[in-house]
């Protein structure tokens, strides 16, 4: 199996979590830095986190968990994002620390989302990226519709893994707003680990559980009344493909939460944005 790629500073472990997953974590700075975990999304792992690391790893202790089934992280059964949501709450209990910072990017993003809600006395705040909230009223989802449209195919079994590794490189030229970060040898790190059956299985079952087991709940209410106890940013690319009403509306849901439209930028936040998204960690999580 390929080593992950090499980033200075970073050191590279595996936690067995007592959810039963077998993660792959790359921590970066000191050790007795306030320490900030870090969620990624599809289709990637840990390394889209590179460059707010070499911002924040002077001055945080961070951990760059690859979800599981994805990057260098176990398989699991369940990849619903609710069980995302309580493997970072296991890192935290693995590694002995009682609170941390998070930020999470696309389904990092929306784990990210459930384990404020789940467990906000373990966060000191959270910064989401390039995902929708939960709070999303029943006719701006079915505005979104069309747009989610590329999500069956890579949901349905045998199809979905075999189409993965095509298109982890065109959906980040597609989904890259900012062209000028672009980094075409970076997207590479990324599609050769898909190219492994397991991790692009794995994807694959991303979609396949939310679509059959996830989305009714949101679109019934599910988190009507539900509010944030922590200081929330989500930063969302004005460029996304997605669009920016799935960003809209989330003030209304916690008395420390609102988004942040970065104009220019597309749907891979911490890769394009990397400053914005280093300074808005500091100020919502230090």
């Amino acid at each position: 199996m390929a080593e992950p790629p090499a980033l200075p500073g970073v050191e590279h472990r595996y936690h067995d979590l007592r959810t039963g997953v077998r993660a792959h974590v790359a921590h970066a700075g000191p050790g007795d830095a306030p320490p900030v975990v870090l969620l990624h999304g599809f289709p990637q792992h840990w390394y889209c986190w590179r460059k707010v690391i070499a911002l924040l790893a002077a001055d945080f202790r961070l951990l760059a968990m690859d979800t599981r089934g994805l990057g260098w992280s176990g398989p699991a059964g369940d990849y619903r994002k609710a069980r995302i949501a309580e493997d970072a709450v296991a890192l935290l209990d693995a590694l002995g620390i009682e609170r941390a910072g998070l930020a999470g990017h696309d389904w990092g993003g929306w784990a990210g989302f459930l384990a404020a809600l789940d467990a906000p006395e373990r966060w000191t705040g959270y910064v989401a990226c390039g995902t929708a909230h939960p709070w999303q009223p029943p006719s701006r989802a079915l505005r979104s519709l069309p747009r989610l449209a590329y999500q069956p195919p890579i949901a349905t079994p045998l199809l979905g893994p075999r189409l993965i590794p095509r298109l982890v490189a065109a959906v980040h030229r597609a989904g890259w707003g900012d062209r000028i970060t672009y980094e075409p040898e970076a997207v590479e790190a990324f599609v050769a680990r898909y190219r492994e059956p397991a991790v692009a299985g794995a994807g694959s079952r991303y979609y396949r559980d939310f679509l059959t087991r996830e989305v009714v709940g949101p679109a019934a209410g599910e988190f009507k009344g539900r509010r944030l106890a922590l200081p929330v940013r989500l930063l969302y690319g004005a460029r996304d493909p997605l669009g920016t009403a799935l960003a809209e509306g989330l003030e209304r849901h916690g008395d420390d939460a609102r988004t942040e439209l970065l104009e220019g930028c597309g749907h891979f936040v911490p890769e394009e944005r990397a400053t914005d998204v280093a300074a808005t960690i500091r100020e919502v999580c230090g």
